[in-house]
């Protein structure tokens, strides 16, 4: 075998790294070099960008899509063959998003998470291997076996399952007066299974290629997802179907469409068995939305309409720009000036048909509000919920997500009233690629920032980075002044909550944003910068508060192990002058580590290559054979 992989775990899992999963790995793992090279691309642009202030641009409509050979133009007008949405991703009013795996938990705590997803009602789940599941230890892993036991009704999941119907039936009855769940066994078939691979940005931190390379995570993940399980899901009428995330061009897109044919070669399946969503959660990607429909060719399937990894990428795309501020994160909802534009090119590009008449799926934003709280509190924010998703219903989205499977039954039911399995087809203007769309992708609205912003920023950053570090990549989280406030609800937070989080403070200190609101507690004045004197101030106040608080809010074993490191890392992405592309990096070299000093050590080492010549640091630090 040329793949290596680390410390004893091949022996360990031996029911994920299948004889059979194992080949498929090393037929794809020559794709490595293909994704090593087009992210080497991703960042010569970026570098491109802020060397030289130039903006995204839309590509030529006479060349190529690059790894195609299909023409921008004919991408546009949808010359080019797409996908037929399975049966059962026709209606997917809500879809649910989390782990399958809970860190350091045995078995029949951990496939709790599933049996959660499959009974929450939800018509899809997206089970995350990425942004919400947290990589301590062999997780990853974990996540694939759980799915895996439960896709196969192993008699462990389903002994869960049955313990889990009657909680989730006992809060039902109390939060809505009846049972959600009739028929348990029953339920368990009712939700589509969905999974997040990890991004082409990212590097699996259990398997080298026979040249002693980090393996893409994006190989990695849909290997084993889908050797696992594909034979389970085609004999109980399942479909195969992946959310793909951070893509960030067509040609990004056009080599997930040469991996999946490859493995559908490899296990003798027809080309187009895998079907793909797509999270649009970066703005180069809204400037090539047609053409990476095209790319995915008979894969296709949807997109989704993230918010807060799209925010950061906006962030990132415009660093170079002065005039490119952000307010408070608040204040950028999905109505919110470069917002709006980016979701309206969305249900364009959706609604536009390709060559054999097929739309594809339009799925809306996350609602991250958890309904737990003062029956205040839960009323108002359930309120705002169920607005957030009229208004993607009346503007064409044939579903949305939510980050708790509690939201489920509360949010469904709009969809659920007008009757409509989806809505493709509906009619929208055609995408256009002129000056005015442009603009509109960047477009700042006046909007508040406040030292109030800049306190919720950081509180939620340092505790989202200390989550990331005892294993919880998705947390329930809220500023710290807010821990003791029932009517301030706990919000689901994931990798992009940090990594926007951080970007908006690193915009304001480095592009010498000016507050606009007096502030009593701090004396700043409005029309006084934002410094970084005053950072480093409201960090230690928001870094002291968090050692401060109970244990249900910041756990008290991570006081003095992880919440001093993700400190450390706070401080060094928004002071440095050079900045980075991902939090999350600075956080995933730091995996299973609790010493500050050798924290620094590796926060040093990333900066200095990344400054160096834009190369980053993605391999697990640790790996041992």
């Amino acid at each position: 075998m040329s793949i290596q992989i680390r410390d004893g775990l091949k022996d360990q899992y031996t029911d994920v790294y299948t004889p059979e999963a194992l080949a498929a790995l090393e037929a794809l793992s020559g794709f490595n070099k293909k994704q090593k090279e087009l992210m080497s691309k991703r960042y010569q642009r970026r570098n491109d960008r802020y060397n030289n202030k130039n903006r995204i641009t839309f590509l030529n409509p006479e060349e190529l899509i690059q790894g195609t050979n299909i023409k921008v133009q004919d991408a546009r007008e949808g010359k080019f063959e797409g996908g037929k949405i399975p049966h059962d991703l026709q209606r997917q009013w809500i879809q649910g998003t989390g782990p399958a795996a809970k860190p350091d938990s045995p078995l029949e705590s951990s496939i709790r998470n599933v049996a959660y997803a499959l009974l929450s009602g939800a018509d899809g789940w997206m089970f995350d291997g990425e942004d919400a599941l947290g990589q301590i230890s062999s997780m990853s892993l974990d996540n694939i076996r759980n799915l895996k036991l439960a896709i196969h009704k192993d008699p462990v999941f389903l002994k869960v399952s049955e313990k889990i119907a009657a909680s989730m039936n006992k809060w039902a009855n109390e939060f809505f007066g009846n049972d959600t769940i009739t028929d348990w066994e029953k339920q368990l078939d009712f939700t589509t299974i969905i999974f997040r691979a990890r991004g082409l940005h990212l590097d699996d931190r259990h398997i080298r290629d026979e040249d002693g390379v980090a393996l893409s995570a994006s190989i990695v993940d849909m290997v084993l997802y889908i050797v696992n399980n594909y034979k389970e899901l085609q004999k109980n009428n399942r479909s195969i179907v992946l959310y793909l995330p951070k893509i960030q061009t067509a040609e990004e897109a056009a080599l997930w469409n040469e991996m999946m044919t490859a493995l559908e070669n490899h296990l003798s399946l027809p080309v187009g068995t895998i079907k793909v969503y797509v999270l649009i959660e970066q703005l180069e990607e809204t400037y090539q939305l047609m053409e990476i429909r095209a790319a995915l060719g008979k894969h296709f399937v949807g997109y989704n309409t993230g918010r807060w990894d799209y925010i950061n990428s906006v962030a990132d795309a415009m660093g170079w720009d002065p005039e490119f501020i952000n307010p408070n994160i608040e204040s950028i909802t999905m109505t919110y000036g470069y917002m709006k534009n980016y979701e309206d090119r969305v249900r364009r590009a959706v609604n536009t048909p390709d060559v054999n008449g097929n739309f594809a799926l339009w799925q809306g934003g996350m609602e991250p509000n958890i309904p737990v709280g003062s029956e205040e509190g839960v009323a108002s924010s359930m309120e705002k919920a169920v607005a957030g998703a009229e208004r993607e219903q009346r503007e064409g989205a044939s579903g949305k997500w939510v980050a708790h499977w509690k939201m489920v039954h509360i949010v469904r039911p709009v969809w659920e009233k007008v009757g409509e399995a989806n809505q493709l087809g509906r009619d929208f203007p055609p995408l256009t690629y002129g000056e005015d769309d442009d603009k509109g992708l960047t477009h700042l609205e006046p909007a508040p920032r406040t030292i109030r912003g800049a306190r919720n920023l950081l509180s939620v950053g340092l505790q989202y980075g200390n989550a990331f570090g005892q294993g919880f990549q998705a947390a329930a989280l809220k500023p710290a002044d807010f821990f003791d406030d029932d009517n301030i609800l706990y919000l689901m937070e994931d990798a992009a909550t940090g990594e926007i989080r951080l970007s908006i403070l690193w915009e304001w200190i480095h592009k010498g944003a000016k507050l606009n609101d007096d502030d009593a507690e701090t004396g700043i004045k409005s029309g006084d910068v934002f410094t970084v004197e005053i950072f480093e101030r409201l960090l230690e106040e928001e870094y002291q508060k968090l050692l401060a608080a109970k244990d249900k809010d910041v756990f008290d074993i991570s006081k003095d192990t992880t919440l001093p490191i993700s400190k450390e890392i706070v401080r060094t992405y928004v002071l440095d002058q050079v900045k980075t592309p991902w939090y999350i990096d600075l956080l995933n070299i730091n995996l299973n580590n609790h010493d500050l000093e050798t924290a620094k050590e590796r926060i040093r080492m990333y900066m200095d290559a990344f400054r160096k010549d834009g190369s980053r640091i993605t391999e697990n630090l640790d790996f041992k054979i």
